[in-house]
This record gives structure tokens, sequence and C-alpha cells, in this order.
């Protein structure tokens, strides 16, 4: 279960797909999904959808995930030959200082470079830990020798390229170390759902039904094009990890509210009564500075219940980590959930 989960978590990080830019992990999970007995179908925005027991009658429940991730975008392109950036998704800057980074041109051109400070030597500058890590003293240097801003013109680089982030994946000690566990991690537990679903490994008597989201990051992943019948939704993100959580990266977290306020109670202590029943090691906790698919589609009018869970991610936004437990706690707390529905 564990090295399935983590082959298809390193293919997924490796994939690149900063928000707005998703089509590589879209075609890799419509792939994976067709592999495993699937039918799965895209909205107009390129959401990705799987019915994994499309003719079992009954109340639908939603299970969504979002393989869109943070990057950058090119602001502008510099007289010197350097980029500027602006982000997509909400991270600071110094988060992705020093970052091994690729531009992506709209040729299908790709050209590496790197993210750092405008002076980034100490043996120049005195002020770095000064420096305001933000868009105007911060640039892209380009793997290539290019002096001004029509040389980087000639490589195929204009501004509203997309620009991706190393994602670093590491493997060590049951740990995985990455950017884009959030929410790649998720979304590697639901592929081997739906791995172990066609195999016979669980089943449900109500209809479930997968959704990847590609625009969560902004906020509008989950606002429309759903299926029809659904009348309970479960965003599986990644859990907080930090200050007065109980959750670790070994856990799979349950969340009773998040900035958008509170989930909905039944559904919620019903995956909470499931983890227990079950002897999972999990988690209840409240995330100060969070929004999920779940909140953005009834936020868009959606009349469902509504929950969220996920396995403990630690330094979000930034260089994560996740532990296998919490992988294998999120997917376990999923099948027993289902199979008693």
């Amino acid at each position: 279960m564990t090295k399935e989960i983590l082959r298809t978590l390193e293919e997924l990080v490796n994939t690149p797909s900063p928000t707005g830019w998703t089509r590589l992990a879209e075609q890799y999970l419509m792939k994976k999904l067709q592999e495993y007995g699937c039918k799965p179908y895209q909205s107009n925005k390129g959401t990705v959808y799987a019915a994994l027991n499309p003719d079992t009658k009954g109340d639908g429940l939603l299970l969504s995930a979002h393989v869109d991730t943070l990057g950058l975008m090119v602001r502008a392109i510099k007289s010197n030959g350097r980029l500027r950036v602006t982000t997509l998704g909400g991270f600071p800057l110094n988060y992705a200082e020093q970052e091994n980074v690729v531009v992506h041109t709209r040729d299908g051109d790709t050209i590496d470079g790197t993210l750092r400070l405008n002076e980034p030597a100490v043996h120049v500058s005195r002020e770095i830990g000064k420096t305001e890590r933000e868009d105007s003293n911060m640039e892209v240097v380009l793997d290539r020798i290019v002096r001004s801003k029509e040389e980087v013109e000639e490589l195929g680089i204009c501004a509203g390229d997309y620009i991706s982030l190393d994602p670093r994946f590491v493997y060590t000690g049951g740990f995985v170390k990455s950017r884009h566990l959030d929410d790649k991690a998720s979304a590697a537990v639901l592929l081997e759902l739906a791995r172990r679903h066609k195999e016979g490994k669980w089943t449900s008597a109500r209809p479930v039904t997968l959704m990847f989201t590609t625009f969560e990051e902004v906020g509008h992943g989950a606002a429309a094009a759903h299926p029809e019948g659904i009348t309970d939704m479960i965003a599986v993100d990644m859990g907080v990890v930090g200050d007065d959580l109980r959750t670790d990266e070994t856990k799979v977290s349950i969340c009773a509210k998040d900035s958008s306020g509170p989930y909905n109670y039944d559904l919620t202590d019903a995956l909470v009564q499931t983890a227990k029943k079950a002897g999972l090691d999990y988690a209840v906790d409240i995330y100060p500075y969070y929004g999920s698919d779940a909140s953005a589609a009834l936020a868009a009018g959606h009349d469902y219940r509504h929950a969220l869970i996920g396995p403990g991610v630690a330094a979000s936004h930034g260089y994560e980590r996740v532990h296998e437990k919490g992988l294998e706690q999120t997917l376990q707390l999923l099948e027993h959930f289902l199979t008693a529905q």
C-alpha cells in the first residue's frame, strides 16, 4: 500500500502544475484512472472526475483533492535579462528563495533558472539579512548567457509564462520531504483508493466520485461543474501541523473549522467515530488560516454536508514534510468510512 502511494506521489510532485497551468498533471490523472478501470472525464476548466461505482444508486459522496500547486509567473523581463516574478497562490517569496526553477514558454520550451535576491552575494551586500523578500527585490536568473531584455525575448520568454519550482522529492526515515505535498499527497491517496477499489479491497453501498481540482490555490477549484446527485463532500487536503494543533505528520487530521467557518458537524463526527472505531491515529483540529475545496463548493451555492480530512503536512507552502504513516492513516479512514456507508 505504502509503496504504491509513494511511487504515485513522487510522480505527481515531479509533474509541474502551478495553478493555472496543470495540463501535465491532468494528463497523468486521466491515464492513471483509466489504468484503474475508471472512465474519467474533465470539466471545461480542467477538473478531473472519476466515478468509482457508477452503477450504484443513492446519495452521492464526492471526494476531492487538488493537483494545482504554488508557483510563479513572469511579471516582466528586466533590462539586464533577469525576470521579475509574481506569485501563484499564497506564499512568502522567502519560501522559494535560492530555489531552482523552470520557465515554461508558450512555444513549449523549458528554460532553467534560479530565484534569488537581486543582490545575493554576502561579499558584496551587507544588507541581505534586512532585505525584504518581495518581487521588487527578487528575480529569476536564467541558466543562459543573456544580458538584455531582447536576448531573453529571443529565447521565447514573455510576460505571463509559468514558472515551476523544483519539488526536491526526498524519501528518508519514512518521511517524504518535498514541495507540493499540498495537495499532491492527498491526490496520491485518492488514486490509491481507486486502485484498491478496482482490486476489490473495499466497496461502498453509495455512489462515490473522485474529483481532482485545478484552481484550489486561488480559491475556486471546486466552485462549479459538480456531478449530479451529490449530498456529501469530503475535501481530502493537507492537515496543518504547528502551534497548538494536535496533528503531526504521522496522523490523519480531521478539521472541525477553518477560516471559512465550521464544517458540517454530523459528517465530521461520522469521520471521527469511524477513526475511533478503527483504532486510527487521528487528531481533530482547527486551521486558523485555511480554506478548502469543500468550503469553496458551499460558497458557490452547493447544498452539501461538507468535511475536511488529510495527512498531517508540516511547513505548509514551504519545503513540506509528511510521513508514510499519515498517508496510510488517511487512506484507511476513507476505506473504513466508505465501506460503512
